[in-house]
């Protein structure tokens, strides 16, 4: 079972249950959400997409509303394996 970093006073509404949710897979190391930045354009509800391999894993993007949150997720995963557990995760809370 992997862990989830807070480091952060401030998260995406809905992220961290989630992210907990993702530690809890055998294949998941380490879950480190990190900067929050305001984006263009409006997104309904929770959306998680990966967007770039890291060392050692990838970076996801978690958007809500007009808010991106960046998570870095440790994991020996191939990107399309870890995008179907984040999309079961946003199907099955």
């Amino acid at each position: 079972m992997g862990r989830v970093v807070i480091t952060h006073s401030t998260y995406l509404e809905g992220l961290i249950p989630l992210l907990k949710q993702l530690a809890k897979d055998p294949q998941v190391v380490t879950v480190t959400p990190a900067v929050i930045s305001r984006v263009k354009g409006r997104c309904q509800g929770l959306k998680l997409r990966i967007s770039a391999p890291i060392s050692g894993g990838h970076k996801v993007v978690a958007r809500r509303g007009t808010s991106a949150q960046e998570v870095f997720v440790v994991t020996p995963l191939e990107r399309s394996a870890l995008q179907q557990r984040l999309d079961a995760l946003l199907n099955n809370p």
